[in-house]
């Protein structure tokens, strides 16, 4: 009986696979994750992530949480906020995070550097209009006062190497051993 439900489960798993470029085992670990998170539900809310204790400190904590249900940052084509995402939304988002591995060509770097510079990016163009205005992003020289395209953020960035920075470090942690996103060993 096991096995039957097993079998769908990892087809659903094999397409996340191929959707996201997870390994089969940091795509399990990472359902576990999001199962901790969402109590067993089918779907995740800010205020689970909000729970995230590795989080509370963090000075861009809230920007975080918003881009996990950021429509931009789970692959789909429209602008706007999901209420709740279920796992493959969650999963798409994480992708993001997920470090070079040492097979990555030259192409899949190059594109996952720009994928990663889009979700940045979106993170700071909250009314996703396609600018970041001095409104969203205070931070920025007095020279780009009308706003910050995505091309000009990515020329900005072009020096910083984030392919392997930009990364979560428990995606090949065995969830039982995790406290909080960090192990415990």
């Amino acid at each position: 009986m096991g096995g039957s439900q097993t079998r769908p489960e990892q087809n659903q798993y094999q397409d996340l696979v191929q959707k996201t470029g997870f390994s089969l085992e940091q795509i399990k670990n990472l359902h576990k994750r999001f199962r901790q998170l969402s109590e067993n539900k089918e779907t995740i809310s800010r205020e689970s992530l909000e729970k995230v204790v590795s989080l509370a400190n963090n000075p861009i904590k809230k920007q975080i949480i918003e881009a996990f249900f950021d429509k931009r940052n789970q692959g789909q084509d429209e602008a706007g906020s999901s209420q709740e995402i279920g796992f493959e939304q969650f999963l798409k988002v994480m992708a993001h995070f997920r470090p070079p591995t040492l097979k990555t060509s030259p192409e899949e770097r190059e594109a996952m550097r720009k994928e990663k510079l889009r979700f940045l990016f979106n993170m700071h163009d909250t009314d996703s209009d396609g600018t970041i205005t001095l409104a969203e992003y205070r931070t920025a020289p007095d020279d780009f006062y009308e706003g910050i395209t995505f091309e000009h953020f990515e020329q900005i960035l072009k020096g910083l190497e984030m392919e392997t920075r930009m990364h979560i470090r428990f995606l090949d942690v065995d969830t039982t051993t995790m406290h909080c996103g960090k192990s415990t060993s």
